[in-house]
């Protein structure tokens, strides 16, 4: 009864990883490439990377101590990376805030 427990605790810390890592891996993807670099967060490419490796070894490695380290990863990510691609204005690639280059009738982008 007991052991029971403690593996319906178990399987509902482990959906809770996998569920961050899908999270933060979504995010990643949704994030312009040149925030990465302009917040000095590695490249978007390794992050991607990263957080792929770390949902799959979620899905498919049943070893305990590589969820560990796809934990620390995600929350690298969420607590490091993630709220220095907003300060830079990484958002998603669709949504833009304001900036101090726009113009009154929009962004001015370097008459490209």
């Amino acid at each position: 009864m007991l052991l029971q427990g403690f593996n319906d605790l178990l399987f509902f810390v482990y959906l809770a990883m996998l569920v961050m890592a899908i999270f933060c891996l979504v995010d990643a993807l949704l994030r312009r490439d040149d925030a990465f670099v302009a917040a000095d967060k590695k490249t978007k490419s390794f992050w991607l990377i990263i957080m792929g490796v770390t949902v799959a070894v979620h899905l498919f490695i049943p070893f305990f101590f590589l969820k560990i380290i796809g934990l620390i990863a995600s929350i690298v990510y969420i607590v490091d990376v993630r709220p220095a691609l907003i300060q830079v204005g990484g958002g998603p690639a669709g949504g833009r805030r304001g900036s101090s280059s726009d113009g009154p009738y929009g962004p001015y982008n370097g008459g490209r």
